[in-house]
């Protein structure tokens, strides 16, 4: 067992100095953050689906620390701390470690404790030529790692919020159902929800606590909802704070004093996450339903299609490349375009590399604005596994 798990291990080695190569021919600056890393800044940003799955503990000073569940955000802390500028650019590449809970159970495609070989773009302003230059420096890696054959999964959070915000709505509703994008049932739920009468609405909300919400006032609903909680011997459950489950129910108090959402809005929305097939070919799909719908949203659109052909001009193969409305990975600090490299032989529960753009994660980080961000890394383990198994 020591034997084969050292050859794994030199075989692990072996591949990312090929991958870290490829990297830094291409500019990118090695680097090594910190494993350990301040909780609050993780929990903040990578959204339910990864909260529960964070190592998180508190040091003998009281810190709340966690091991990192990726390196883009100890990447990003780590640009902040060596620039007096946030925005000033950076290209930078790494390979280590990461940690997460596998729920159903750790195995050798999911282990708890894995590798990723990755690269960040900081503070580069065309977006889209910063997205495809990634995409395909990820794939020229893996091919020098041993990949030949794959599928590439692309999606396109700039796409849906353009939409949101083209459609007539209360801006609450917009960051809420944004939110939600990582969790469909949820998502259309809500959006249902959204289109029912304010009275039916609010049914499934004890009139107790209703009537102890304030509205305005954080402070006061969270202790009205600890107080109902205690009154009432109801444990908290799940990974949403006190904090959260009291702005929640201001927001559902006061989206009973909008106008629901039309019909024909539930559906445009649910019309536009249906989309799904050839990239080239989504994008007709996409403008042909804004058209029908009268929702113009030109700009996007245009980086979307100017985005595939940069890709193609740099040797991707978009023509196999599958779009998807719903899909935005698991991280829900994702903005914009996201993608993810996928082997026939694992599938898509199981992506080889992934990333995509992630525009608003440097303020997060501690920045005091919003920077460009683009960045994806290799889940070496799962490469090599492929490389191995003669499957590549």
């Amino acid at each position: 067992m020591a034997a084969e798990t050292a050859r794994k291990f030199e075989a692990l080695e072996a591949q990312a100095q090929k991958i870290m190569q490829v990297f830094i021919k291409a500019g990118h600056e090695a680097v090594s953050p910190a494993i350990l890393q301040p909780a609050g800044v993780f929990l903040d940003v990578i959204g339910e689906n990864l909260r529960a799955r964070t190592y998180v503990f508190t040091d003998p000073d009281g810190a709340e620390l966690c091991l990192r569940p990726d390196l883009t955000v100890p990447t990003c802390r780590l640009h902040i701390e060596r620039n007096g500028d946030p925005a000033a650019k950076g290209r930078y590449c790494y390979n280590g470690p990461a940690f997460r809970f596998q729920p159903v159970g750790a195995d050798s495609a999911h282990p708890r404790e894995f590798r990723q070989a990755g690269i960040e773009s900081i503070s580069d302003t065309d977006r889209e030529k910063a997205d495809a230059q990634t995409v395909a420096l990820i794939l020229n890696a893996m091919r020098a790692a041993g990949l030949k054959n794959h599928m590439l999964r692309i999606g396109d959070l700039g796409l849906f919020r353009a939409l949101i915000k083209a459609i007539d709505m209360p801006d609450r509703w917009r960051q809420f159902l944004t939110h939600l994008f990582w969790r469909p049932d949820a998502f259309r739920a809500e959006l249902h929800r959204l289109a029912r009468p304010a009275e039916e609405s609010l049914k499934d909300i004890p009139a107790e606590l209703r009537a102890s919400i304030v509205p305005g006032d954080v402070a006061r609903s969270e202790r009205a909802v600890v107080d109902y909680l205690a009154a009432n011997s109801i444990e908290a459950m799940g990974t949403r704070t006190v904090t959260e489950v009291a702005i929640n129910l201001m927001w559902r108090l006061a989206d009973a004093k909008s106008d629901p959402l039309p019909p024909e809005t539930v559906t445009l929305i649910e019309r536009y996450l249906a989309i799904s097939g050839p990239a080239k070919a989504a994008g007709a799909c996409l403008k042909d339903l804004l058209r029908d719908r009268g929702v113009t949203m030109n700009p996007v659109i245009d980086a979307y299609h100017r985005r595939l052909q940069l890709m193609t001009d740099m040797g991707v193969d978009v023509v196999h490349a599958e779009f998807s409305a719903e899909f935005g990975r698991q991280l829900e600090y994702y903005t914009g375009f996201v993608f993810e490299v996928i082997s026939p032989d694992l599938g898509p529960e199981s992506p080889l590399a992934g990333g995509g753009r992630y525009d608003d994660l440097m303020r997060a980080a501690g920045a005091k604005r919003n920077v460009p961000a683009v960045g994806a890394a290799i889940h070496t383990e799962r490469l090599l596994s492929v490389v191995q198994g003669g499957a590549a």
